[in-house]
């Protein structure tokens, strides 16, 4: 009963303890930078990206879950045709069809990317 209360708190921690931990150390390397005389004009980006960040995430997301679909499919195939047991048949179809849609959907993301600049 205990484990479950300590959980959630120490990883909410964790993450806010990573958080300021970037922020405080982004802050200190602009004031020594500032303090040393650089451009402020070096913090941002001058070239903006001209792909949306939801158009990459929507493409993955989409290709992986055609995947894990394509994957349960197979896994059932598998299951009846080969007579594979289906605690085998289903989670190792489901992963490497899902492993393949992520790196077929990198290389669709490195090509729109490359399309729009």
């Amino acid at each position: 009963m205990g484990s479950e209360v300590i959980i959630m708190p120490a990883i909410l921690g964790v993450v806010f303890g990573i958080y300021y931990l970037y922020i405080s150390s982004r802050n200190k390397e602009r004031l020594a930078l500032i303090e040393k005389g650089a451009d402020a004009s070096i913090f941002f980006s001058s070239k903006k990206s001209l792909t949306p960040t939801w158009k990459v995430l929507v493409l993955n997301l989409a290709v992986l879950m055609m995947g894990i679909g394509l994957g349960i499919f197979i896994g059932f195939m598998m299951h009846r045709v080969f007579l594979l047991p289906e605690g085998v048949a289903f989670p190792g179809t489901i992963f490497l069809v899902g492993g393949i849609s992520l790196f077929s959907g990198f290389f669709l993301t490195k090509k729109l990317v490359e399309k729009e600049h």
